[in-house]
Parts: C-alpha cells; structure tokens; sequence
C-alpha cells in the first residue's frame, strides 16, 4: 500500500463473506485500513477487491498454528502496528445437531477453528496489537454460548465453542488490562450460516461489532455485548 496509510489498522478473520465481509466493509468505509483474513485466497482476494480501497487480502486459517505463525510473519511486513483484531471466523461441522451423538472429531474441529483458533490468533497479534495507542480484540460469540437460561438443544458443539470462546475473551481481558476485550453476539443473521429464514441483515449483525471496533469506549472491557449494550454471560 502507498505512503499515507490510515492510522486506524484492523484485521478480521472470517472477512470473505457474511459478517466479517460486512464489518470489513464498513471499517474501511470509515478509514481504517483493513486485513480481509480468509483460508481461500480466491475468496479472499475477491473480497478484498470488492471492498476496495483501504482493504487487502491476508491469507489465515485460524484453526492451524503454522497458519496463523505464518500470518503474523506476513502482516508485519506489511504493517507496523495493528489496532484492532476482529476474530470472527467460525464453523459449525455437519451433523452437530445432536449433544448424544458428539463425536471427538466434530468436536475438536469446532473447538479448534471457535474457540482456539481466536486465542491463537490473539497470542500471534499481541505484540503487534500493544503498539496502538488503543488496542481492540473483539470475539464474535452467540447467544447459544450463554450459559444463564440453560441450552435448548441447538447446534450444541457450536454453542460450547462458544461458552468457551467467552471464557476466552474473560482470561483475555484479564491478562490485557491495557487492551480493551470483549464478546460480541451478533444475532441470528441471513449469511450462509445463518440461514436465509434469519430476522437479521448483515448490517445489522456486523453493527455492534463496528461498534466495539471504531467506537466504543476503551475502558469497556471483559464483557459480553449485543446491540451494544453488555448482556450476561
């Protein structure tokens, strides 16, 4: 990228498509200068170019250590700092539909990419993270990972990961005092995941998580969010 660079860095894992393509989008249309992380180059360039200015493609698979090592060495490259980590890549394996018939593949892939993968990206970028005046992690979680009201059976690996991506984000934030952490549910969104029957736009499940990247007090932190507003764990 040319000399004058945006002072605003994020990167967002996730970005060729759904939410995180969303919330790329409108980080870069607020300035920043955006990382569309992706396993798929093909995906993931293409992404970057329909965003446009401001975005450029960054190859990660969250779920391989010498993936996300490989990232970091690339990125630094490119750039000196980072100010926000969008870690927003997620799966849910085929056949997770029923806790009973869980099986150590399905369920270590899904920790794996949900839950490990954004503590391994979190400890790549930490160092990069620690040069910006006001350094942000944000973990795109689910309500299905609450564990206040109980589970109703859905996607149940998936909504672990999510349980344990918020404990997660909390020893983060523990351990970053000087970092703002948080996890964020961005509803029941109309992506490839989320089906088309969903209540919710793209833009209204990357609002909050633009929000907390661009926006949000610094001082906000160790919590859990929709809509902007912090909800139980």
């Amino acid at each position: 990228m040319a000399v004058g660079k945006p002072d605003k860095i994020a990167l967002v894992t996730g970005a060729n498509k759904g939410i995180g393509f969303e919330v790329a989008r409108q980080l870069a249309s607020k300035g920043f200068r955006v990382f569309v992380a992706a396993r798929s180059e093909e995906a993931g360039r293409t992404a970057a170019r329909k965003i446009g200015e401001g975005a450029e493609f960054l190859k990660i698979d969250v779920s391989d250590p010498r993936s996300v090592r490989e990232a970091a060495v690339h990125f630094k490259k490119c750039a000196d700092h980072l100010d926000v980590l969008v870690n927003n890549a997620g799966i849910i394996v085929d056949g997770d539909d029923a806790i009973l018939k869980a099986t150590p593949e399905q369920f270590e892939e899904t920790m794996r990419t949900n839950a490990l993968g954004p503590l391994m990206v979190a400890e790549a970028f930490q160092l990069l993270l620690a040069k910006s005046s006001a350094p942000r992690i944000i973990n795109v979680s689910s309500s299905g990972g609450q564990l206040r009201d109980g589970a109703d059976g859905w996607s149940p690996i998936y909504c672990i990961s999510k349980t344990t991506l918020n404990g997660v984000t909390s020893q983060l934030a523990a351990a970053l005092p000087k970092f703002a952490v948080n996890s964020v549910c961005p509803g029941w969104v109309r992506t490839d995941m989320g089906g088309s029957s969903a209540p919710r736009s793209v833009e209204q499940g990357a609002d909050g998580i633009v929000w907390l990247a661009a926006d949000a007090p610094q001082n906000l932190t160790g919590k859990f969010l929709q809509d902007r507003k912090v909800i139980p764990w």
